[in-house]
């Protein structure tokens, strides 16, 4: 009888010590332990090393978004836009880079998300910051200093700019939702009747692209810059879309490139999105990051988390996806890199 009740003892303290191990490497839910990397096209494999596993590099945030590689200054740049900081990641050590990102006003912020959001640099490497507090676009000089790109259409503030990206030839193209906003589609200073996608040409013109979609977030081109792609950050139609470019930098009709739908008992939503020189979009989505082909419309993986997870960006050499995963940041170094990288 102690013999049994040793190897029972052994045997429950064992499964304690792996109870802690994936407490420590990974978040175990519903007999699964995340983050994970799952397969549903040989593509996908190609695109992942063997053996390969996600990294986590830093936690502690509120709620983090806009990831964007800083290549001069080798580190990561990402919104924590409930603190209204960004912060820079260097290896594993990180700091804050700029606090107040998104909000300058004295009044208190009566909304969650004050900062800023999407990140990314223009062709002379100085950041583009998209501001909730002050529902704007804005360029950080390379002295410290600020001017601001957009914040009114037509005589209106915007709402809140969320995510952008910059064409070749110097346009910035950015979405604005009303997250930012402390009562949504509901607040008193929503000035516009609608959410749109702008173009902001490089000579200062601000163009509304698009006006039908109800919660434009993730904004990406494919690699010859041909289509631009938008996620929808919608309950009732969580998809992505697709829109022809034309020679003038308008927008063609827009057109389902992946729906959602089927997963929206998972945590997230259609979000932000970065495309490999594949032209393969790697997007935040309910259940991680989701890998699909735009051309075909198939799922090929998923690099799954048990949160909301937002957004991505490619680093180091091009070669390494960061991912800002609810108040964390994770890294996977792939065989493929990000488009233009």
């Amino acid at each position: 009888m102690k013999k049994l009740s040793s190897i029972f003892y052994i045997a429950g303290f064992s499964l304690m010590l792996l109870a802690g191990f994936l407490q420590a490497f990974g978040q175990e839910t519903g007999g699964k332990t995340y983050p994970l990397v799952t397969s549903f096209d040989a593509r996908f494999d190609k695109l992942v090393p063997k053996g390969a596993k996600i990294e986590k590099l830093a936690d502690g945030f509120s709620w983090v978004e806009g990831p964007v590689w800083d290549k001069k200054g080798k580190s990561l740049l990402f919104s924590d836009i409930p603190n209204n900081a960004i912060i820079k990641l260097q290896n594993t050590t990180t700091g804050v880079f700029l606090k107040p990102s998104g909000y300058t006003g004295s009044a208190p912020f009566t909304g969650r998300e004050p900062g800023s959001n999407g990140l990314t640099f223009d062709r002379e490497g100085r950041l583009t910051i998209a501001q909730h507090g002050d529902r704007r676009v804005v360029r950080r000089e390379k002295d410290g200093s600020i001017t601001v790109l957009a914040e009114k259409y037509e005589g209106k503030r915007l709402n809140s700019p969320n995510d952008l990206v910059f064409r070749s030839n110097g346009d910035l193209y950015f979405t604005d939702p009303p997250f930012g906003l402390p009562k949504i589609l509901a607040d008193p200073a929503k000035e516009l009747s609608f959410q749109g996608v702008y173009r902001l040409s490089k000579d200062g013109k601000l163009e509304l692209l698009n006006d039908e979609i109800r919660y434009p977030n993730g904004i990406a081109f494919s690699p010859d810059e041909k289509t631009l792609y938008v996620s929808n950050s919608e309950r009732e139609n969580p998809v992505w879309y697709a829109f022809d470019v034309k020679k003038d930098g308008s927008l063609g009709e827009k057109r389902v490139i992946l729906d959602a739908s089927e997963w929206k008992s998972l945590p997230g939503s259609p979000d932000g999105m970065k495309v490999d020189r594949n032209g393969y979009i790697f997007s935040g989505a309910p259940g991680g990051i989701r890998v699909f082909d735009p051309q075909d419309r198939k799922l090929l993986g998923v690099f799954e988390f048990d949160v909301p997870t937002a957004n991505c960006s490619w680093g180091d050499d091009g070669s390494v996806l960061y991912i800002t995963s609810n108040t964390a940041i994770y890294r996977i170094r792939l065989n493929t890199k990000g488009a233009k990288f």
